[in-house]
């Protein structure tokens, strides 16, 4: 009867033992709980570069430039305007060339006063050079001015010829407006198609 009940009660004991002793134990687990907001100041990671991710290509902004301001613009110098045809005056030593009827060709007796004004303008190389071309009355206004527009190059361009700088001659044409005689026949006329010379000393 004593065994019996020592039997009961060994038995739920060993039981109890086995059970504690061969039971593999599981291994513990804890929860990682977020931290606490931290009051420090947050570090924001530089943006990247300009390349390729692995999603596809990755761009960049570029950071803004600063304006620039634009440097002037270089000083271009104006051109002296030439000086009025008021400030010419005409001297001894220039003599008019004169053209046949609506011509505006230098004439071989007219090349020779062309060369003494050229030689008179080398010689007062300070001195300016106005050159006027002159019509006669027959003709239109319109074609008289253009008329005597040639008449003025024509001699302008025949003192460059002969050494004359062309940045000291200005021409202007009065086409029939400035008559140098006012009759009204062949005689006056031939005497009203000229170029005439003025000069002004710079």
């Amino acid at each position: 009867m004593v065994r019996r009940w020592q039997c009961l009660t060994i038995i739920p004991v060993l039981g109890l033992a086995l059970f504690l002793v061969g039971c593999p134990k599981r291994p513990a687990t804890t929860t990682a709980a977020a931290p606490p907001p931290s009051t420090s100041p947050q570090v924001t990671a530089p943006a990247p570069s300009a390349g390729t991710g692995p999603s596809g290509p990755v761009t960049s902004t570029p950071s803004p430039t600063p304006a620039r301001t634009p440097s002037p613009a270089p000083q271009v110098a104006t051109p002296t305007p030439p000086p009025a045809p008021s400030e010419f005056v005409a001297v001894p030593g220039l003599r008019d060339v004169h053209f046949d009827f609506d011509k505006s060709d230098i004439r071989a007796g007219d090349a020779k006063i062309l060369e003494a004004n050229a030689q008179w303008l080398k010689d007062n190389s300070r001195n300016l050079l106005l050159v006027e071309g002159h019509a006669d009355e027959r003709g239109t206004n319109e074609y008289n001015l253009a008329l005597g527009e040639r008449r003025a190059k024509s001699a302008m361009n025949y003192l460059v010829s002969l050494g004359v700088a062309a940045n000291r001659i200005t021409i202007i044409s009065y086409g029939e407006e400035r008559p140098f005689c006012a009759e009204h026949n062949e005689n006056c006329w031939a005497k009203n198609r000229r170029a005439h010379f003025l000069t002004k000393r710079q």
